[in-house]
């Protein structure tokens, strides 16, 4: 339904109906904010990225075909728009400040039989271990695993937005998750 949803408005906006534009970007907001912020520490940097990736997709919206979803063909917009705001900064993208709000799927059976603090304690242990391993992957299989486990994006999605084969996606995230155990099973 959403994605008759968005096709409907992208061709109200492809006859020239800028308030569908509007919804888009309100329904996608969020987002975009989200992911641009995993590249850029500054609010208000990732604000004006945001704001720059909205544009630029508005820009290109009459040549958008719909091979794709249009939440895929945002996403890659927004992840190059951030990507070349770092460069023009001369700054490489950073690979901290991803965010781990509980969608990782991480084993917890430990944790569960430790109580009060020693579990809080825990608990954050494992977080650090999982964003420094997270912060260690290369480029290319940090994008897919977190397009994947934070984003919730199909390996189709994610091969449309990192332009490779699924393949290659699948191999990436395989790779990353397999990174990311060696290092959890390393403090157990």
């Amino acid at each position: 339904m959403s994605e008759q949803t968005d096709s409907q408005l992208v061709e109200r906006v492809q006859r020239g109906d800028k308030r569908a534009f509007d919804i888009l970007a309100l329904k996608y907001q969020h987002k975009i904010v989200g992911l641009i912020s995993r590249y850029i520490n500054d609010s208000d940097e990732v604000m004006d990225v945001a704001q720059e990736a909205f544009i630029k997709a508005y820009r290109a919206l009459p040549r958008f075909r719909g091979d794709s979803a249009f939440y895929t063909w945002l996403y890659r917009i927004a992840i190059n728009t951030a990507k070349n705001y770092l460069v023009s900064r001369s700054r490489r993208p950073p690979d901290t400040d991803i965010d781990i709000n509980g969608e990782f799927q991480v084993d917890s059976a430990v944790l569960r039989d430790v109580a009060g603090p020693e579990r809080a304690l825990a608990t954050q242990q494992l977080e650090q271990v999982i964003y420094k391993a997270i912060d260690d992957l290369p480029e290319e299989l940090k994008v897919a695993v977190t397009l994947r486990e934070f984003e919730g994006l199909s390996y189709e999605e994610i091969a449309e937005v990192m332009e490779c084969p699924v393949g290659t996606v699948r191999s990436r995230i395989f790779r990353a998750r397999e990174a990311i155990e060696k290092r959890i099973a390393a403090i157990g």
